[in-house]
């Protein structure tokens, strides 16, 4: 199988070239199919990035928390302390002037 990636980690295209593969970038897929005749793009998830775990629940949805971890949070914090001063103040608390 041809692969074409704007880059490849060096376990990615070490398992893709063990396994009989090749590795393209798209320069070169480019001048190997000009017109994209056989070939099929291929887009992964826009929601598996590490910076989507930060935004959290948006406005009116069914705030369904899904483990006891993140009942203060709907969202991963940037910070690693978990005290009580840390990123759980105004916004996260209805005592301390609101809860969203």
């Amino acid at each position: 199988m041809t692969v074409c990636a704007l880059r490849f980690t060096n376990t990615a295209r070490a398992r893709i070239e063990k396994a009989g593969g090749e590795c393209l970038t798209f320069d070169q897929l480019a001048m190997r199919a000009p017109t994209g005749s056989n070939v099929v793009l291929l887009r992964g998830p826009k929601n598996a990035r590490e910076a989507v775990k930060h935004f959290g629940f948006g406005p009116h949805t069914n705030k369904v928390r899904l483990s006891v971890k993140n009942v203060m949070f709907g969202a991963k914090p940037y910070v690693e302390s978990k005290g009580r001063k840390f990123e759980r103040a105004r916004g996260r608390r209805r005592s301390r002037g609101f809860k969203v």
